[in-house]
């Protein structure tokens, strides 16, 4: 599926082939705001940064914004602060940063022109004056192979506190792109080239193909002299108040419909019908106090194949409204313990019928998930389950745990995939507001789990996963930026910890407590 093709329709237009260019600015540009600030952040709070050095830093700085000091010169002050500092360990920090910050910072539009010029097959690069530790990170996550940046001097695995000159900045910019189009054959006369700042003047004049995205007022009063097309985009930045209210009534309004559907049990004696009322209930009001809207592929397959085990690709907090919305009645699920403890969330959820697991405690998780095998072979009701088991920090698919699909196996019911393409972009992991956005579905076929064994299970697993690759379109994307191993129910399909030992665990609990 394709997202935001109001905004990706000139690259949709453009040749295919490598010799059109597509060059990115980053900050302000593929994020909103400046990852320089997230790494003084971090370099705070690890207490990397003495009192004496953050001065001289935030001065280099104000000295750069008021004119008094060329951007090269701000680089050498903000180097000096990493003389001898490990460029490896470095490295590492800036990873860090970009889970922890940066990664929900991405515009969803801006994804999705790199993810159109790609397809295209156009040489797609970053072309910024940040350092390629602000910038690695993102760039393997929208697979972006080619980073033209201000680059740091590096002596035996050190750096010396000097910056390589020219700066990848103004002028040094068009010397990048050129090198570039002369190395690869691009064309820059057809190439396009995306920033929000006037300092990108001399790349804009250079390409055939400028865009302003978000520009600041000075490029704004330029690209408005000269008839460039201005885009802006309010999916990721400061939320207005209005964001914040709205976030905060999605989230509560469980509490409400819940409280509605009491009546219906206390009439008709039915649990199920009131779970069923008040989970339809909270989708409906929830996604409409935040603006989501589901484009839905395949949705007959929802209803086909009941009950079954749905698994789903976890990005966002907004998961839980989409499966409310998108499957509204006679369900189980999977949480973390920790939500259990949410004041009233946490006892509404449980009276829902989400089995609370703690993933620290792979044999109490498992035994925990043992009613639903019940609930789906006596009861009718299908389960639904993240198999990742964590929200991921980008589109990107992360590895499966097993869990999911031993149920299924165990209870004799199909596995059914849901494939989320964009609830990143309703609010990415780490992020507390929600966004309005379209969010698309795909809801694959039933797959028949009559013939699994459990000594088969990491074939099926990943013959499941690889049916989400492949809807996902990253089967040639192994680059992904990866969350750092979590502390699971149960080794994840890719890990070396298998599975026999997993096997014999699972099936101790399950048989075990049949015989």
């Amino acid at each position: 599926m394709r997202r935001h093709e109001d905004i990706t329709k000139a690259v949709e237009a453009a040749p295919d082939g490598p010799a059109i260019g597509a060059f990115f600015d980053f900050d302000g540009t593929l994020i909103a705001g400046f990852s320089v600030f997230a790494f003084i952040k971090e370099r705070i709070k690890r207490a990397d940064l003495s009192p004496r050095e953050l001065t001289e830093l935030l001065a280099a700085m104000t000295s750069y914004s008021l004119g008094s000091l060329g951007f090269s010169g701000m680089m050498v002050a903000a180097a000096q602060m990493l003389r001898g500092v490990s460029e490896e360990s470095y490295a590492e920090f800036g990873d860090d940063v970009y889970r922890k910050y940066l990664a929900r910072q991405i515009y969803p539009e801006s994804r999705a022109l790199v993810e159109a010029h790609r397809r295209k097959g156009h040489t797609v690069a970053i072309i910024s004056s940040a350092t390629r530790y602000q910038i690695e990170s993102a760039a393997a996550d929208l697979g972006i192979d080619t980073v033209l940046c201000t680059e740091l001097v590096v002596e035996n695995g050190e750096f010396t506190g000097a910056v390589v000159r020219p700066t990848c900045w103004g002028q040094g910019k068009v010397t990048a792109a050129e090198e570039l189009a002369k190395a690869r054959g691009v064309n820059l006369d057809e190439s396009f080239f995306y920033t929000d700042s006037h300092e990108d003047l001399a790349l804009l004049e250079r390409v055939g193909k400028p865009q302003p995205l978000n520009p600041n007022d000075k490029l704004t009063t330029i690209s408005e002299r000269r008839g460039w097309l201005i885009r802006r985009f309010a999916s990721r930045g400061q939320p207005r108040a209005s964001d914040y209210l709205r976030s905060i009534a999605a989230t509560w309004s469980i509490v409400p419909a819940f409280v509605a559907a009491l009546p219906i049990w206390a009439l008709t004696g039915s649990v199920r019908e009131s779970q069923n009322f008040g989970a339809a209930l909270f989708g409906d009001v929830a996604a409409a106090l935040i603006g989501l809207k589901l484009n839905i592929k395949g949705e007959h397959h929802v209803w086909e194949h009941r009950p079954a085990v749905f698994v789903f690709n976890h990005q966002s907090k907004a998961d839980i409204i989409i499966i409310a919305k998108l499957l509204r009645r006679d369900l189980a699920g999977v949480g973390k313990k920790e939500i259990k403890h949410y004041p009233l969330i946490g006892q509404i959820l449980e009276f829902a019928g989400v089995v609370f697991i703690d993933r620290q405690d792979s044999a109490s998780a498992i035994k925990a998930m043992m009613p639903l095998v019940d609930a789906m072979r006596d009861d009718g009701k299908s389960v639904v389950i993240a198999p990742e088991g964590t929200r991921t920090i980008s589109p990107r698919l992360g590895r499966f745990k097993k869990g999911a699909f031993h149920l299924a196996m165990q209870a004799g019911v199909p596995v059914v995939p849901i494939v989320i393409h964009n609830a990143i972009d309703v609010a990415p992991k780490g992020e507390f507001v929600f966004r309005s956005a379209t969010v698309d579905i795909e809801v694959l076929p039933p797959i028949d789990t009559s013939d699994w064994q459990a000594s088969t299970m990491n074939k099926h697993v990943a013959e499941v996963r690889g049916q989400f690759l492949r809807a996902l379109n990253q089967i040639e994307e192994p680059r992904a930026v990866q969350d750092p191993p979590q502390d699971a129910a149960e080794p994840a399909i890719g890990t070396e910890d298998e599975d026999e030992a997993s096997i014999r665990k699972w099936n101790n609990v399950v048989l075990g407590s049949w015989e």
